[in-house]
């Protein structure tokens, strides 16, 4: 197994409705907002790749669940897993760990499961930056910006409605990226074997699940939905490294319309790579 290249997903993503991924402060003054969202040094909102990687990851294992629990179980008796009566533990984490599936190869496992014959963690997920234009945006207050409270942020207050007697309780702030902020985003994919092929398109299924999802905290009271947009898939063999060191486009346009392509994207993705 070599390294044949590695593919770059490059684009935006867009803000559709508030997003808050929390951050932390080691000082809250009174009337600080409660919630905060995670900042750069400069104090500038940005997408973690963790957190990225980390929910296409999830939403992923959920759409395998069945699988995955059957192999955890089948991993579970090969390891001797018992309970306390002494009967074989079946596993129902939902959380793959097995080292050798699309799910562990593409996203990674701890070094001690890692399986020897699936080789290197396949993909890297870049940090996620304002764009020069938001940022530029939000400073001057213009545009779908103008009556933004904060710097970069939003704040929304909540609060908890008792459901016997209609009263609110326990009201906070929650600090959000606003609705319209764009993000530059980079993922790196690297090829090694023929295989790797479908375990790209598996990828890009994933952030197609995404889209139709949330990013973040509290999805399901409204907040993190998000679109990928102006996405360009791009490719650097062995022999750019060594060359001009240039990538290659090989796709340009809307996620949601790669897989379409996908037999012609891999027909031209293994030419160029000399693997057909």
């Amino acid at each position: 197994m070599r390294l044949m290249g590695k593919l770059f997903i490059n684009g935006r993503i867009k803000v559709l409705t508030g997003l808050c991924i929390g951050g932390s402060k080691s000082d809250v003054a009174i009337g600080d907002i409660d919630n905060c969202v995670v900042k750069t040094s400069e104090g500038v909102p940005y997408i973690p790749g963790s957190s990225l990687k980390g929910k296409i990851r999830s939403l992923l294992e959920k759409s395998d669940l069945e699988n995955i629990i059957k192999r955890n179980t089948k991993l579970g008796t090969e390891k001797g897993a018992k309970d306390a009566e002494g009967k074989t533990t079946k596993i129902n984490t939902g959380l793959c760990d097995c080292g050798d599936c699309k799910i562990c190869v593409i996203f990674g496992n701890a070094g001690d499961k890692r399986s020897s014959e699936a080789g290197p963690t396949r993909l890297v997920v870049r940090d996620c930056h304002l764009t020069p234009e938001t940022r530029k945006q939000m400073e001057a207050k213009e545009g779908e910006f103008r009556e933004l409270e904060l710097i970069y942020t939003e704040s929304k207050w909540e609060n908890v409605i008792n459901r016997l007697n209609s009263r609110a309780e326990h009201p906070r702030q929650t600090e959000r990226v606003p609705r319209g902020a764009e993000f530059d985003f980079e993922m790196v994919f690297d090829f090694f074997e023929k295989e790797d092929m479908g375990r790209f398109f598996y990828l890009i299924s994933g952030l197609n699940l995404l889209e139709d999802d949330y990013l973040g905290g509290n999805g399901s009271r409204g907040y993190g939905r998000i679109e990928f947009k102006d996405v360009e898939i791009s490719l650097k063999t062995i022999g750019d490294y060594e060359g001009d060191n240039q990538r290659q486009v090989l796709y340009s346009g809307m996620l949601k319309d790669f897989l379409k392509q996908k037999n012609e994207f891999g027909s031209k993705l293994l030419t160029k790579l000399g693997a057909e």
